[in-house]
């Protein structure tokens, strides 16, 4: 069983022991740690950040993170750092089907599949959006990213992630976000697993701000949970490979990288379960933007437009008046990957599966198909519940570019556009 802290507030300070006694009374870094431990700080921000933006968290370890081999250069072709500026794109809609299972000995790091990027990690600015396809666990082996953090969205099966804070275990319908610079390994109970992964190069993911909304909504503060600390007892060594500015490297250690007996600070893992969102919307006619659905925002440096938003379309009452209730048809400023967790999408009810995903740039038009259209011109408007359902964007500023794998990939639809063909001139004066 996993052990979880609720949080009272995401990003307050939290602290956490596997032995009692093995934090420190009233020193960070005292000349001799209780059992002696090292003490090891983690800054997820600069020293000089605001005290409201500013992460960070003391580990106590029996070694510090420093005890590793040499690093050396490691292979992994299908995961990509930032917009490859030289692949050429067209201006219009994009979808996938769900990428497939093909090798079964791919662990979470050899699984990744980028499908599309902007920005890049050295100016830390953008996000990548992957799909993550695993078919065995990580034993003696671990994953830091240098690069930015990673929320994890899983769509089949489970991923139980050991951090150097403690243990998560994260079911489809929940989501996780591991920061930058923490280093974790996957497990998957349930056999194979595939999901969705935002990897977040520019400012920390945070709750959004509520305004007009009031002080409660959304996803609440208290629903997040961080792992309690543990550490491995048994001996041994680990791979370690890391993620760094865009590379990846192997080094290897004789000890295990999850040896931290306590710890405290408001840098750490956490889970949401998106069934805990507290969804927004009309109860009268027409329905709000879609920026109602947000769960965190990385925001950039212009004020409202964000580094990357990630927003969740989960079951919901559709009560509006003489109003067409999916998606209306649109062109936006910023740029939508979106996936589907489980169930169906309501603009897409027969083409966008489960696994799948898709790409709407900046100011590529989309919206319902013609199925859905009709159907929703048409429907008695009673109220409706929308259940068994959950879709999410990760919306950004910046376009994303498609990779070579993803626009050579079997699973990308090359007739995505005709589910708009049947919109005809219906123009009655």
């Amino acid at each position: 069983m996993e052990k979880l802290l609720y949080l009272s507030g995401f990003g307050n300070e939290l602290a956490t022991e596997a032995v009692a006694g093995a934090l420190p009374e009233g020193r960070n870094s005292p000349q001799r740690a209780p059992f002696g431990l090292y003490p090891e700080l983690i800054s997820g921000t600069a020293f000089t950040a605001p005290r409201h933006e500013n992460r960070r968290t003391w580990l106590y370890r029996r070694q510090p993170s420093v005890v590793s081999g040499q690093y050396q250069p490691y292979v992994q072709e299908n995961w990509r750092t930032g917009a490859d500026r030289s692949i050429l794109y067209p201006p219009e809609p994009m979808r996938w089907r769900p990428m497939q299972f093909n090798d079964a000995s791919d662990d979470f790091v050899d699984g990744v599949r980028t499908l599309a990027a902007n920005g890049e990690a050295e100016t830390q600015i953008g996000v990548a959006a992957h799909v993550y396809l695993a078919s065995r666990s990580m034993e003696r082996r671990a994953f830091v990213n240098a690069d930015g953090e990673m929320l994890f969205v899983p769509q089949q099966g489970r991923v139980v992630l050991t951090t150097e804070m403690g243990v998560l275990d994260v079911s489809p319908g929940e989501i996780a976000l591991v920061p930058r610079g923490v280093v974790f390994k996957v497990g998957l109970p349930d056999g194979v697993s595939r999901g969705y992964l935002c990897e977040n190069y520019g400012r920390q993911f945070r709750l959004p701000e509520l305004g007009p909304i009031g002080s409660n909504g959304l996803a609440n503060p208290r629903d997040f949970q961080a792992p309690v600390a543990a550490f491995e007892a048994g001996g041994g060594g680990y791979e370690l490979i890391k993620k760094f500015a865009g590379r990846f490297w192997s080094a290897s250690m004789k000890q295990s990288p999850f040896n931290v007996v306590a710890w405290h600070g408001n840098l750490a893992p956490v889970k949401y379960d998106t069934a805990n969102f507290m969804v927004i919307g009309s109860i009268s006619f027409d329905h709000p933007d879609p920026s109602i659905f947000t769960v965190f925002t990385s925001p950039s440096d212009t004020l409202g437009t964000a580094n990357c938003d990630f927003v969740i379309f989960p079951p919901r009452w559709l009560v509006m008046e003489d109003t067409f209730r999916p998606p209306w048809y649109h062109r936006n400023l910023m740029s939508e990957f979106m996936g589907l967790v489980y169930g169906e999408y309501d603009a897409k009810p027969n083409g966008f599966m489960p696994g799948g995903a898709s790409l709407h740039n900046s100011m590529v038009p989309h919206g319902p198909d013609n199925g859905a259209f009709d159907k929703a011109s048409q429907a008695n408007l009673k109220p409706h519940k929308l259940d068994n359902t959950l879709a999410f964007m990760f919306e950004s500023r910046y376009r994303f570019i498609p990779t070579e794998f993803a626009l050579k990939s079997p699973a990308l639809d090359q007739n995505y556009a005709d589910c708009w063909s049947g919109l005809e001139d219906r123009f009655k004066p």
